[in-house]
């Protein structure tokens, strides 16, 4: 008999769909329902998708299934006590992200986030498995867990009930799609490319740093700036493009888009050499990947999840409370790269984190979900 899985995401960006794409199309045999909500008006959406989906899905959320996965913006703990069907089904509880280790924004830093914490914080106690993209992500949360009952002012669980969620999570990374790569072109200058979204937690400001170490230097690359935008867009971004476009700098912006068809963003991927990143979070790194899939040399910093996917010869030093120092560190390894191309190191492989290797992994995953609750009970 075919089994039945409600799919519910609840701040469905761009790499949530990715990934849910992903495991609709690798694992048919199990009958899903998805339900999704847009991934806009962040405060609303983590604390009244229950409300949204109640008042808009009470049909599909009443279904008979036999698992439920959410991702960690579902208030899954506030749906099961609005749902009583969905309160004994298996759940769990996909990590893209976790609230914890996500850097907030200047606007944000005024304010605490204790709320987005706790949905995180009750929706993993609601659930009987965490699935989380990247050690880093599973590390972060639990730590995370641990600082923000040290901060509480009273009535604190003791701290052994973390134990039980560190016992209930695994990593299982989001799986990458297997590209076909495009021919690759050969340059006398080098091809940089910095693909991420175009918002602060992507650190514009450190690629700007970057951009005038490299002009300093009179060091000649090509830049290409790909990416998401949004109607606000960061001033340090709109900054450095006007600034590449009217100074006669070392650097030169080849391209400046953001490109819907994922055919034609692989193919310009594949004409780069090096994927770079100056972020403040990233919690499994999608983009780079998808540089690397098409054939760019990672260059990214020796923070969050890159050391878990990446060896030591792609990583630069990593100086967050110094941004000046980190980029130069990574102008440094650029500049070696170029005077020493024979330095510079392969692609990395990463077809151990495509569909075809993943999938058994996804398929146990949710088979020990849904057996493992039929057990307890």
């Amino acid at each position: 008999m075919t089994k039945r899985i409600l799919l519910l995401s609840a701040y469905h960006a761009a790499s949530h769909d990715y990934w849910l794409q992903g495991l609709l199309n690798a694992l048919p045999e199990y009958h899903w329902t998805v339900l999704t909500l847009p991934a806009r008006y962040f405060n609303w959406r983590i604390r009244g998708n229950p409300l949204s989906w109640v008042s808009q899905e009470s049909e599909a959320l009443t279904g008979d299934y036999d698992l439920l996965i959410a991702t960690s913006t579902v208030d899954v703990a506030t749906l099961k006590g609005l749902v009583p069907t969905l309160a004994t089904c298996p759940t769990a509880v996909y990590f893209h992200e976790n609230q914890f280790a996500y850097p907030r924004s200047p606007q944000q830093a005024k304010h605490q986030r204790v709320e987005p914490q706790m949905v995180n914080l009750y929706a993993a106690l609601a659930a009987d498995s965490l699935w989380f993209n990247s050690p880093y992500n599973r590390s972060s949360f639990l730590e995370g867990c641990r600082s923000l009952m040290r901060a509480l002012p009273d009535h604190v669980p003791a701290m052994p009930w973390l134990d039980a969620l560190d016992s209930r999570a695994r990593v299982l990374p989001v799986p990458l799609n297997p590209v076909g790569v495009a021919e690759r072109r050969p340059s006398h200058t080098l091809r940089l490319v910095w693909n991420h979204r175009w918002e602060y937690d992507k650190g514009i400001d450190g690629l700007c740093l970057a951009v005038d170490a490299l002009c300093e230097r009179g060091i000649k690359v090509e830049l290409t700036l790909l990416g998401q935008r949004f109607r606000q867009c960061p001033e340090a971004a709109e900054a450095l493009v006007k600034r590449l476009r009217t100074d006669r700098a070392s650097v030169t912006l080849v391209e400046n888009q953001f490109i819907e068809s994922r055919a034609a963003y692989f193919e310009l991927l594949a004409m780069q050499d090096v994927v770079l990143s100056t972020a403040l979070h990233d919690f499994q790194g999608l983009a780079i990947m998808d540089a690397v899939q098409a054939g760019c040399i990672p260059l990214v910093p020796d923070r969050l999840c890159y050391p878990d996917f990446f060896a030591d010869e792609y990583l630069y030093a990593s100086s967050p409370n110094s941004p000046e120092s980190e980029a130069k560190a990574l102008v440094d390894k650029l500049a070696l790269w170029i005077g020493q191309p024979s330095s510079r190191p392969a692609v990395p492989d990463l077809g151990y984190l495509e569909w075809p290797q993943r999938c058994a992994d996804y398929r146990d995953a949710i088979e020990r979900c849904i057996e493992g609750r039929k057990q307890k009970g």
